[in-house]
């Protein structure tokens, strides 16, 4: 693979009942099959479950750091996957908010899904920038300065964003172009 991400450092939220668990699995093995190492980052460490299709219940994961612990210092790059319900529960959580404002403020890249920009517009770093996401947040894109689009994926200044789950396999290829750029 030409893009590799040896040596690359990845934070990946989760929230409890709520994130859905395709945009969460797939991502993070996109960059782990491209050498990444990715951490699972939420508000309290041990079992997380996922959902599908927002209300069915997804499997488990483990949270290996909670977001008051860490330091965008610490990664090369941050993924937010999406699911309603979890990136409610996210743009709530202030110290995920404050971590996503940090790798904003850093330029280093993030990957953001579906419902996953409300915690990108919650940390205040949308304005100016153009994004896309499931198409219930374009109003809110907007009204935070920012530029919605339909399209498969976006990628402004280092954030990648994509609609929902049927764009998985050009976010997961753009993620990880994006952070192989991030770490030159």
């Amino acid at each position: 693979m030409a893009d590799t991400l040896d040596d690359t450092t990845v934070a990946i939220f989760i929230a409890q009942r709520g994130t859905e668990q395709v945009e969460f699995t797939e991502p993070k093995e996109a960059v782990e099959d491209a050498g990444g190492t990715v951490d699972v980052i939420g508000a309290e460490t041990g079992e997380v479950r996922t959902v599908n299709n927002d209300l069915e219940p997804g499997d488990s994961f483990q949270v290996e750091r909670t977001f008051s612990e860490i330091s965008s210092d610490e990664y090369d790059a941050l993924l937010v996957p999406g699911g309603a319900v979890g990136a409610d529960r996210l743009r709530a959580d202030e110290n995920a908010v404050r971590l996503v404002r940090e790798f904003a403020e850093a330029g280093k890249p993030m990957g953001v899904i579906c419902h996953g920009p409300w915690t990108v517009i919650e940390a205040g770093v949308v304005d100016g920038r153009t994004l896309t996401s499931y198409p219930s947040l374009r109003t809110d894109i907007r009204n935070a300065g920012g530029k919605w689009v339909d399209e498969e994926v976006v990628v402004d200044q280092g954030l990648v964003t994509s609609r929902d789950p049927d764009d998985l396999p050009a976010f997961c290829d753009k993620i990880v172009e994006e952070f192989a750029e991030g770490r030159h």
